[in-house]
């Protein structure tokens, strides 16, 4: 360094002797002229002493790492040595890199503070080391030391944030609102029928089919319209005894015994009042349809024998139809009977059925693991066919008004749970709670956190994960390290 300092004024004064010795010639000029030229460019007498060299300042501090001794990226919190058997320089606190104090950290009095404008104790060290700095600073590597603030200073999980950072992370908060989780539990169904509303026809006798009405399978039908006219050989002899007790004076109840027999027979009773008018025995009886509906099925012929008790007709009412839905075993104990569900059908897009669950079935499928539940619907238009495919959404969940968040606010790690708490002047706390029902983009807060507290429901995940940081550096600082 000497070298390249004398060198340097030895090219000085050669390039001053030449500008003046060149300026003496053109201008005619004397030798003291030179040199009082030569002095002005070097801005100092040739005859002063040379000027001492300024020295640095004396580096101070404690020892907060080692650096690698030819400058690489390379760093140490212990003493260490290079591959080839030199020492990593130590860096003292005075030697590390600094800069100017934050505009935003500068008080009105020159004190620092926050953004909440609450005192700044000290800064610490970003990577944990056991060096702090009662100023702002960054260590080699440009990460910013981390400013304690007043009352901060035992709660290592506590997060200060600017209201511009705030702002460029896109951090929300809500309150937290007492209210009723509704839980939609989603599950396929399948169309059936009001098994209460299905009648078969048949006769309760042998008897021959005589004649059947042009009635065809799937056809509707309304109640009282005949079905098949038939002759049966009880029937006779029970019709000609009631018409001989009629006939012999005696009224209806003295021929109590003879009608009975009519009655257990499945006589209409059309056919009955018309023996008592005429007192003649009917050759052959019409059966009537019980009541409105579908003909599910025609099993009867012309001139076919039918046993006692075979079906002739199958009818089924569709004014009213059941929806069976299986609901997972895990999602039971959530369902009750009485829950309002709506039914959505492919075929039928944009229609929206209504109804409640009627009945779950007291049995788990043994190889789905699921439930049978029923839904009773309405069919008044008969848009809803049985065997129909069915979606069916089950409004779950209590009726009594709880403490909930939005599902975005809850972290959740499986083991843990945590909201952040907005706890004002742009100060932020994790804190752990214990969640209840979710449902409908909300979940159940059922210890932790208290109705009107503000919680972050957006970017909370960064907020946790310095807070964390911050957590585990606050615990590899010793306390003797803070000034």
């Amino acid at each position: 360094m000497k070298r390249f300092g004398s060198f340097l004024t030895l090219a000085v004064l050669a390039a001053g002797a030449g500008a003046g010795g060149y300026s003496a010639g053109q201008h005619d000029l004397s030798v003291s002229d030179v040199v009082q030229m030569i002095e002005t460019v070097i801005g100092r007498p040739l005859s002063a002493e040379p000027m001492p060299r300024t020295a640095g300042p004396v580096p101070f501090g404690p020892i907060i790492y080692y650096r690698h001794p030819d400058g690489d990226p390379a760093y140490s919190s212990t003493p260490k040595r290079t591959e080839d058997g030199r020492d990593f320089v130590a860096v003292l606190a005075s030697e590390d890199v600094s800069f100017e104090v934050r505009p935003e950290i500068k008080a009105a009095g020159g004190e620092a503070t926050g953004p909440s404008g609450r005192k700044i104790l000290y800064y610490r060290n970003p990577m944990g080391l056991p060096d702090t700095s009662p100023v702002p600073k960054k260590d080699s590597m440009g990460m910013d030391y981390i400013p304690v603030l007043e009352g901060e200073a035992d709660d290592g999980s506590t997060v200060e944030v600017s209201a511009g950072r705030l702002q460029r992370t896109g951090v929300k908060t809500v309150r937290a609102t007492k209210s009723a989780v509704v839980r939609p539990v989603r599950v396929p169904g399948t169309v059936t029928l009001d098994e209460r509303r299905v009648t078969v026809v048949s006769t309760r006798t042998e008897a021959f089919i005589e004649e059947v009405a042009d009635i065809t399978t799937g056809e509707a039908i309304e109640k009282g319209r005949p079905l098949v006219r038939f002759y049966a050989r009880e029937i006779a002899q029970a019709g000609a005894l009631y018409a001989a007790d009629l006939k012999g004076g005696s009224d209806r109840n003295a021929a109590a015994g003879s009608l009975q027999r009519l009655e257990n027979l499945g006589v209409p009773a059309e056919a009955i009042a018309e023996i008592e008018k005429t007192r003649k025995v009917p050759i052959s009886v019409t059966l009537m349809a019980p009541r409105n509906g579908i003909v599910l099925e025609r099993m009867a012929v012309d001139g076919m024998m039918a046993e006692a008790g075979q079906t002739l007709f199958r009818i089924a009412d569709v004014s009213t139809l059941w929806v069976v839905a299986d609901v997972p075993e895990y999602e039971l104990s959530s369902v009750r009977i009485g829950d309002k569900a709506t039914v959505r059908i492919r075929s039928l897009p944009g229609k929206v059925f209504e109804g409640k669950v009627g009945l779950i079935y007291p049995e788990i499928q043994g190889q789905t693991r699921t439930a049978r539940i029923r839904i009773e619907l309405p069919n008044p238009e008969g848009l809803l066919l049985a065997n129909m495919y069915a979606e069916v959404g089950i409004a779950t969940g209590g009726t009594d008004p709880v403490v909930t968040v939005p599902d975005s606010a809850v972290i959740d790690t499986g083991d843990r749970q945590v909201v952040i708490v907005d706890k004002g002047e742009d100060s932020f706390e994790p804190r752990d709670v214990k969640i209840g029902t979710r449902g409908d983009g909300m979940v159940e807060i059922m210890e932790g956190l208290a109705e009107g507290e503000k919680v972050v429901v957006s970017a909370n995940f960064l907020i946790d994960a310095e807070s964390n940081l911050k957590a585990a550096l606050s615990a590899l600082t010793p306390a003797e390290a803070q000034p």
